[in-house]
Protein backbone atom coordinates (compact mmCIF):
# COMPACT_ATOMS: atom_id res chain seq x y z
CA UNK A 1 0.00 0.00 0.00
CA UNK A 2 2.75 2.47 0.96
CA UNK A 3 4.66 1.77 -2.24
CA UNK A 4 1.53 2.29 -4.31
CA UNK A 5 0.82 5.62 -2.62
CA UNK A 6 4.41 6.78 -3.19
CA UNK A 7 4.22 5.86 -6.89
CA UNK A 8 0.92 7.70 -7.27
CA UNK A 9 2.31 10.78 -5.55
CA UNK A 10 5.33 10.73 -7.85
CA UNK A 11 3.04 10.51 -10.88
CA UNK A 12 1.42 13.76 -9.75
CA UNK A 13 4.63 15.62 -10.65
CA UNK A 14 4.57 15.07 -14.45
CA UNK A 15 0.82 15.70 -14.44
CA UNK A 16 1.35 19.08 -12.78
CA UNK A 17 4.11 19.91 -15.27
CA UNK A 18 1.87 19.14 -18.24
CA UNK A 19 -1.17 20.97 -16.84
CA UNK A 20 0.71 24.11 -15.86
CA UNK A 21 2.61 24.30 -19.15
CA UNK A 22 -0.57 23.89 -21.21
CA UNK A 23 -2.27 26.54 -19.04
CA UNK A 24 0.65 28.93 -19.52
CA UNK A 25 0.60 28.37 -23.27
CA UNK A 26 -3.18 28.67 -23.56
CA UNK A 27 -3.55 31.89 -21.56
CA UNK A 28 -0.69 33.51 -23.49
CA UNK A 29 -2.34 32.63 -26.81
CA UNK A 30 -5.61 34.36 -25.89
CA UNK A 31 -6.04 37.54 -27.98
CA UNK A 32 -4.98 40.66 -26.11
CA UNK A 33 -2.44 40.68 -23.30
CA UNK A 34 -1.79 42.46 -20.04
CA UNK A 35 0.73 44.80 -21.64
CA UNK A 36 -1.91 46.17 -24.03
CA UNK A 37 -4.27 46.66 -21.08
CA UNK A 38 -1.65 48.53 -19.04
CA UNK A 39 -0.60 50.69 -21.98
CA UNK A 40 -4.25 51.54 -22.69
CA UNK A 41 -4.46 53.16 -19.25
CA UNK A 42 -1.63 55.55 -20.14
CA UNK A 43 -1.78 58.67 -22.29
CA UNK A 44 1.03 59.23 -24.78
CA UNK A 45 1.05 61.70 -27.62
CA UNK A 46 3.64 59.87 -29.73
CA UNK A 47 3.98 56.33 -30.98
CA UNK A 48 7.59 56.24 -29.81
CA UNK A 49 6.52 56.96 -26.26
CA UNK A 50 3.96 54.16 -26.33
CA UNK A 51 6.45 51.65 -27.70
CA UNK A 52 9.09 52.63 -25.13
CA UNK A 53 6.59 52.28 -22.28
CA UNK A 54 5.39 48.98 -23.67
CA UNK A 55 8.97 47.64 -23.72
CA UNK A 56 9.54 48.86 -20.17
CA UNK A 57 6.36 47.17 -18.87
CA UNK A 58 7.17 43.98 -20.75
CA UNK A 59 10.64 43.81 -19.18
CA UNK A 60 9.38 44.63 -15.68
CA UNK A 61 6.81 41.81 -15.83
CA UNK A 62 9.32 39.31 -17.20
CA UNK A 63 7.34 38.85 -20.42
CA UNK A 64 10.17 39.88 -22.71
CA UNK A 65 11.28 36.26 -23.13
CA UNK A 66 9.78 33.31 -25.06
CA UNK A 67 7.00 31.34 -23.38
CA UNK A 68 9.14 28.30 -22.63
CA UNK A 69 11.78 30.39 -20.88
CA UNK A 70 9.10 32.21 -18.90
CA UNK A 71 7.67 28.84 -17.82
CA UNK A 72 11.07 27.43 -16.85
CA UNK A 73 11.74 30.49 -14.67
CA UNK A 74 8.33 30.12 -13.00
CA UNK A 75 8.89 26.41 -12.36
CA UNK A 76 12.40 27.09 -11.02
CA UNK A 77 11.06 29.56 -8.44
CA UNK A 78 8.33 27.08 -7.49
CA UNK A 79 10.73 24.19 -6.94
CA UNK A 80 13.50 26.12 -5.21
CA UNK A 81 11.48 28.58 -3.16
CA UNK A 82 7.87 27.33 -3.23
CA UNK A 83 7.00 30.64 -4.87
CA UNK A 84 4.12 30.86 -7.33
CA UNK A 85 5.27 34.31 -8.41
CA UNK A 86 3.66 37.72 -8.15
CA UNK A 87 0.43 38.89 -9.70
CA UNK A 88 1.21 40.76 -12.91
CA UNK A 89 -1.60 43.20 -12.23
CA UNK A 90 -1.62 43.78 -8.46
CA UNK A 91 2.08 42.92 -7.90
CA UNK A 92 1.13 40.92 -4.79
CA UNK A 93 2.33 37.35 -4.06
CA UNK A 94 0.10 34.80 -5.76
CA UNK A 95 0.54 32.37 -2.87
CA UNK A 96 -0.73 34.96 -0.41
CA UNK A 97 -3.83 35.70 -2.50
CA UNK A 98 -4.56 31.99 -2.94
CA UNK A 99 -4.20 31.18 0.77
CA UNK A 100 -6.58 34.00 1.61
CA UNK A 101 -9.24 32.72 -0.81
CA UNK A 102 -8.67 28.96 -0.55
CA UNK A 103 -10.77 28.41 2.64
CA UNK A 104 -13.82 29.94 0.94
CA UNK A 105 -13.58 27.65 -2.08
CA UNK A 106 -12.86 24.61 0.09
CA UNK A 107 -15.87 25.33 2.30
CA UNK A 108 -18.12 25.76 -0.72
CA UNK A 109 -16.86 22.56 -2.34
CA UNK A 110 -17.00 20.45 0.85
CA UNK A 111 -20.49 21.70 1.69
CA UNK A 112 -21.69 20.96 -1.86
CA UNK A 113 -20.10 17.50 -1.63
CA UNK A 114 -21.75 16.74 1.73
CA UNK A 115 -25.17 18.00 0.60
CA UNK A 116 -24.92 15.89 -2.54
CA UNK A 117 -24.09 12.73 -0.59
CA UNK A 118 -26.69 13.28 2.14
CA UNK A 119 -29.45 13.61 -0.45
CA UNK A 120 -28.39 11.25 -3.22
CA UNK A 121 -27.48 8.16 -1.17
CA UNK A 122 -30.72 7.79 0.84
CA UNK A 123 -32.89 8.66 -2.16
CA UNK A 124 -31.01 6.28 -4.46
CA UNK A 125 -31.23 3.44 -1.93
CA UNK A 126 -34.93 4.06 -1.32
CA UNK A 127 -35.58 4.18 -5.07
CA UNK A 128 -33.92 0.79 -5.52
CA UNK A 129 -35.57 -0.91 -2.56
CA UNK A 130 -39.00 0.47 -3.54
CA UNK A 131 -38.61 -0.11 -7.27
CA UNK A 132 -41.51 0.97 -9.52
CA UNK A 133 -43.41 2.70 -6.74
CA UNK A 134 -44.59 6.30 -6.75
CA UNK A 135 -41.57 7.29 -4.65
CA UNK A 136 -39.26 5.61 -7.16
CA UNK A 137 -40.79 7.49 -10.08
CA UNK A 138 -40.54 10.80 -8.21
CA UNK A 139 -36.89 10.14 -7.27
CA UNK A 140 -35.97 9.22 -10.84
CA UNK A 141 -37.69 12.35 -12.18
CA UNK A 142 -35.86 14.56 -9.70
CA UNK A 143 -32.54 12.89 -10.58
CA UNK A 144 -33.02 13.51 -14.30
CA UNK A 145 -34.07 17.10 -13.59
CA UNK A 146 -30.92 17.71 -11.51
CA UNK A 147 -28.76 16.30 -14.29
CA UNK A 148 -30.50 18.37 -16.99
CA UNK A 149 -30.51 21.86 -15.46
CA UNK A 150 -27.18 23.75 -15.73
CA UNK A 151 -25.97 25.10 -12.42
CA UNK A 152 -25.12 28.56 -13.79
CA UNK A 153 -28.72 28.96 -15.03
CA UNK A 154 -30.24 27.79 -11.75
CA UNK A 155 -27.93 30.07 -9.79
CA UNK A 156 -28.84 33.06 -11.94
CA UNK A 157 -32.57 32.35 -11.58
CA UNK A 158 -32.24 32.00 -7.81
CA UNK A 159 -30.56 35.41 -7.62
CA UNK A 160 -32.78 37.25 -10.12
CA UNK A 161 -36.36 36.13 -9.53
CA UNK A 162 -36.51 36.32 -5.71
CA UNK A 163 -35.11 39.84 -5.92
CA UNK A 164 -37.87 40.80 -8.38
CA UNK A 165 -40.80 39.00 -6.74
CA UNK A 166 -40.00 39.21 -3.01
CA UNK A 167 -37.24 41.87 -2.92
CA UNK A 168 -34.83 39.35 -1.42
CA UNK A 169 -31.38 38.42 -2.59
CA UNK A 170 -28.63 36.21 -1.12
CA UNK A 171 -26.13 38.04 1.13
CA UNK A 172 -23.09 39.28 -0.74
CA UNK A 173 -20.89 40.09 2.27
CA UNK A 174 -18.65 37.20 3.25
CA UNK A 175 -19.26 36.01 6.83
CA UNK A 176 -16.30 34.14 8.37
CA UNK A 177 -17.24 30.80 9.87
CA UNK A 178 -15.60 31.32 13.27
CA UNK A 179 -17.15 34.75 13.80
CA UNK A 180 -20.72 33.65 12.95
CA UNK A 181 -21.10 29.92 12.11
CA UNK A 182 -24.87 30.11 11.59
CA UNK A 183 -24.68 33.16 9.35
CA UNK A 184 -21.81 31.58 7.43
CA UNK A 185 -23.78 28.39 6.76
CA UNK A 186 -26.84 30.40 5.72
CA UNK A 187 -24.69 32.25 3.21
CA UNK A 188 -23.03 29.14 1.74
CA UNK A 189 -25.95 26.71 1.84
CA UNK A 190 -27.79 27.98 -1.24
CA UNK A 191 -24.77 28.14 -3.63
CA UNK A 192 -23.49 24.83 -2.25
CA UNK A 193 -26.87 23.16 -2.83
CA UNK A 194 -26.94 24.43 -6.41
CA UNK A 195 -23.35 23.33 -6.99
CA UNK A 196 -24.15 19.86 -5.64
CA UNK A 197 -27.29 19.57 -7.77
CA UNK A 198 -25.63 17.73 -10.67
CA UNK A 199 -23.86 15.48 -8.18
CA UNK A 200 -27.23 14.63 -6.64
CA UNK A 201 -28.72 13.52 -9.93
CA UNK A 202 -25.79 11.39 -11.06
CA UNK A 203 -25.33 9.73 -7.67
CA UNK A 204 -29.04 8.98 -7.34
CA UNK A 205 -29.07 7.20 -10.67
CA UNK A 206 -25.85 5.30 -10.08
CA UNK A 207 -26.77 4.29 -6.52
CA UNK A 208 -30.17 3.04 -7.66
CA UNK A 209 -28.70 1.09 -10.60
CA UNK A 210 -26.00 -0.63 -8.57
CA UNK A 211 -28.30 -1.38 -5.65
CA UNK A 212 -30.78 -3.03 -8.02
CA UNK A 213 -28.01 -5.16 -9.47
CA UNK A 214 -26.75 -6.26 -6.05
CA UNK A 215 -30.23 -6.89 -4.64
CA UNK A 216 -30.76 -9.49 -7.37
CA UNK A 217 -27.70 -11.52 -6.33
CA UNK A 218 -28.07 -14.99 -4.81
CA UNK A 219 -26.48 -14.11 -1.47
CA UNK A 220 -29.05 -11.33 -1.01
CA UNK A 221 -31.87 -13.81 -1.66
CA UNK A 222 -30.26 -16.07 0.92
CA UNK A 223 -30.18 -13.22 3.43
CA UNK A 224 -33.88 -12.53 2.80
CA UNK A 225 -34.73 -16.22 3.16
CA UNK A 226 -32.94 -16.36 6.54
CA UNK A 227 -35.41 -13.79 7.81
CA UNK A 228 -32.97 -10.91 8.28
CA UNK A 229 -34.44 -7.46 8.71
CA UNK A 230 -34.60 -5.22 5.66
CA UNK A 231 -32.24 -2.71 7.24
CA UNK A 232 -29.61 -5.41 7.80
CA UNK A 233 -29.92 -6.83 4.28
CA UNK A 234 -29.78 -3.44 2.58
CA UNK A 235 -27.13 -1.64 4.61
CA UNK A 236 -24.90 -4.47 5.79
CA UNK A 237 -24.96 -6.88 2.85
CA UNK A 238 -25.99 -4.93 -0.25
CA UNK A 239 -24.83 -1.33 0.11
CA UNK A 240 -21.10 -1.93 0.57
CA UNK A 241 -20.88 -4.18 -2.49
CA UNK A 242 -22.74 -1.61 -4.59
CA UNK A 243 -20.49 1.28 -3.60
CA UNK A 244 -17.39 0.82 -5.78
CA UNK A 245 -18.95 2.15 -9.03
CA UNK A 246 -20.69 4.90 -7.04
CA UNK A 247 -17.41 5.95 -5.41
CA UNK A 248 -15.80 6.03 -8.86
CA UNK A 249 -18.49 8.44 -10.07
CA UNK A 250 -18.05 10.57 -6.95
CA UNK A 251 -14.31 10.84 -7.62
CA UNK A 252 -14.98 11.92 -11.19
CA UNK A 253 -17.33 14.64 -9.94
CA UNK A 254 -14.64 16.41 -7.90
CA UNK A 255 -13.36 18.27 -11.01
CA UNK A 256 -16.96 19.26 -11.79
CA UNK A 257 -17.35 20.78 -8.33
CA UNK A 258 -13.99 22.56 -8.64
CA UNK A 259 -14.87 23.92 -12.09
CA UNK A 260 -18.40 24.82 -11.05
CA UNK A 261 -17.11 26.90 -8.15
CA UNK A 262 -15.73 29.41 -10.68
CA UNK A 263 -19.22 30.29 -11.95
CA UNK A 264 -21.08 29.88 -8.65
CA UNK A 265 -18.67 32.15 -6.79
CA UNK A 266 -19.11 34.80 -9.46
CA UNK A 267 -22.92 34.58 -9.34
CA UNK A 268 -23.16 34.72 -5.53
CA UNK A 269 -20.24 37.16 -5.09
CA UNK A 270 -18.17 34.74 -3.01
CA UNK A 271 -14.55 35.90 -2.77
CA UNK A 272 -13.03 32.47 -3.41
CA UNK A 273 -10.41 31.08 -5.76
CA UNK A 274 -12.92 30.54 -8.56
CA UNK A 275 -13.84 34.20 -8.70
CA UNK A 276 -10.18 35.15 -8.42
CA UNK A 277 -9.40 32.87 -11.38
CA UNK A 278 -12.15 34.41 -13.49
CA UNK A 279 -11.00 37.95 -12.76
CA UNK A 280 -7.38 36.99 -13.46
CA UNK A 281 -8.36 35.51 -16.83
CA UNK A 282 -10.18 38.72 -17.77
CA UNK A 283 -7.15 40.78 -16.75
CA UNK A 284 -4.71 38.42 -18.52
CA UNK A 285 -2.89 37.94 -15.21
CA UNK A 286 -0.90 34.94 -16.41
CA UNK A 287 0.89 34.20 -13.16
CA UNK A 288 -2.31 34.22 -11.14
CA UNK A 289 -4.12 31.96 -13.62
CA UNK A 290 -1.31 29.40 -13.64
CA UNK A 291 -0.97 29.49 -9.85
CA UNK A 292 -4.67 28.89 -9.23
CA UNK A 293 -4.74 26.13 -11.85
CA UNK A 294 -1.77 24.52 -10.10
CA UNK A 295 -3.65 24.45 -6.77
CA UNK A 296 -6.88 23.21 -8.37
CA UNK A 297 -4.94 20.43 -10.10
CA UNK A 298 -3.40 19.29 -6.80
CA UNK A 299 -6.85 19.18 -5.16
CA UNK A 300 -8.31 17.09 -7.99
CA UNK A 301 -5.37 14.67 -8.13
CA UNK A 302 -5.41 14.08 -4.37
CA UNK A 303 -9.18 13.52 -4.48
CA UNK A 304 -8.73 10.93 -7.23
CA UNK A 305 -6.00 9.21 -5.20
CA UNK A 306 -8.25 9.04 -2.12
CA UNK A 307 -11.03 7.62 -4.30
CA UNK A 308 -8.74 4.87 -5.59
CA UNK A 309 -7.55 4.00 -2.06
CA UNK A 310 -11.13 3.69 -0.84
CA UNK A 311 -11.64 0.67 -3.12
CA UNK A 312 -9.54 -1.51 -0.81
CA UNK A 313 -11.80 -0.61 2.11
CA UNK A 314 -14.99 -1.34 0.19
CA UNK A 315 -13.73 -4.63 -1.27
CA UNK A 316 -11.13 -6.57 0.80
CA UNK A 317 -10.19 -8.56 -2.32
CA UNK A 318 -8.55 -5.47 -3.79
CA UNK A 319 -4.87 -5.14 -2.91
CA UNK A 320 -2.43 -2.45 -3.99
CA UNK A 321 1.04 -3.87 -4.59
Amino acid sequence: MIGYIIRRLLLIIPTLLIVTFITTLAIRLVPGDIIDMKVALLDYSTTEGIEAERARIEASLGLDVPIHIYYVRWMRDLILHGDLGDSLWQRTPVTQDILRRLPITLELGILAFVIGLLISFPVGIYSAVRQDTIGDYIARTVAILCMSLPTFWVGTMVVVFPSIWWHWSPPIVNIPFFSDPIGNLKMYFLPAAILGMVMNGVNMRMTRTMMLEVLRQDYIRTAWSKGLKERVVVYRHALKNAMIPVVTIIGLQIPIIVGGSVIIEQIFCLPGMGRLLLNAAFQRDYTMVVGITFVFCIIVLLAVLITDLSYAYLDPRIRYK
